[in-house]
């Protein structure tokens, strides 16, 4: 009876969702932004997400020139799908929008080629291709257990090693990306102006100034303030309040 009652209040939140969703859309259609927002941001804070539920708010805060919220709608979107075309050149667009421009120092080496392998498919995608190749190694496996052919059983035998081989490189390849993604903390900068400084006090010295929309990453964390590094390897002090994560 507790695995019914759960399975239906699954079942309520996904239709409750979806609908939020199409009203959004519906209040996009129609250019009503500010409501389209509230329906998305409702569906966000429920705790469903996807590709185009943040790239569909990304749109909105861009439409209404809200440079913050826009990037970080997007860099939440290319999280979970790293390949859509669309979601890159919209974020290239609301990059266009920020003050800031900072240099981007390309990462080179053998992490780097690993790196750019393994993001091509969110974490959880890499699983799924992990599950799939599974499935295919049973499937050979079964053709060859009751074959008769030699050649089919060779066959069969080396379709096996390869999906053993896709499972091993699967997997590994999404535990490399979710470990990196947890490691690696982008944030965008939401404050308009905020100083970020030499040491994680008020009254330090004014290393630089940044801008709202401006990508960075975090270091570590002392108290309200946050370590930051730029793409041009510069870091600083922020606080905590003048950034938002983009958690996975």
């Amino acid at each position: 009876m507790k695995k019914i009652l759960i399975l239906l209040l699954f079942i309520s939140q996904a239709f409750w969702a979806q609908t939020a969703f199409d009203q959004g859309n519906k209040y996009y259609e129609k250019e009503n932004y500010e409501a389209a927002i509230s329906s998305y941001e409702s569906v966000a804070n429920s705790g469903k997400q996807s590709a185009e539920l943040y790239f569909n708010l990304g749109n909105c805060y861009y439409k209404l020139h809200k440079v913050a919220p826009a990037i970080f709608n997007y860099e939440k979107a290319l999280l979970l799908s790293p390949n859509d075309t669309e979601i890159k050149t919209n974020l290239e667009f609301a990059r266009k929008m920020t003050i800031d421009d900072i240099k981007v120092i390309p990462k080179v080496g053998f992490n780097k080629l690993i790196q750019d392998f393994t993001a091509k498919y969110y974490y959880d995608t890499w699983a799924w291709i992990a599950v799939t190749f599974a499935f295919l190694f049973l499937l050979f496996f079964v053709g060859y257990y009751f074959s008769y052919s030699t050649v089919l059983k060779r066959i069969f035998f080396f379709g096996m090693f390869l999906w053993l081989i896709g499972i091993g490189l699967s997997a590994a390849s999404g535990f490399y990306e979710k470990s990196r993604m947890d490691n690696e903390r982008p944030a965008i900068v939401f404050a308009e102006t905020t100083s970020v400084k030499s040491e994680p006090k008020s009254a330090a010295t004014d290393a630089f100034v940044l801008h709202e929309g401006t990508k960075v990453y975090i270091l570590e964390s002392i108290a309200n303030w946050k370590k930051v590094e730029l793409t041009d390897e510069t870091t600083g002090w922020i606080e905590d309040s003048a950034i938002k994560e983009i958690k996975n």
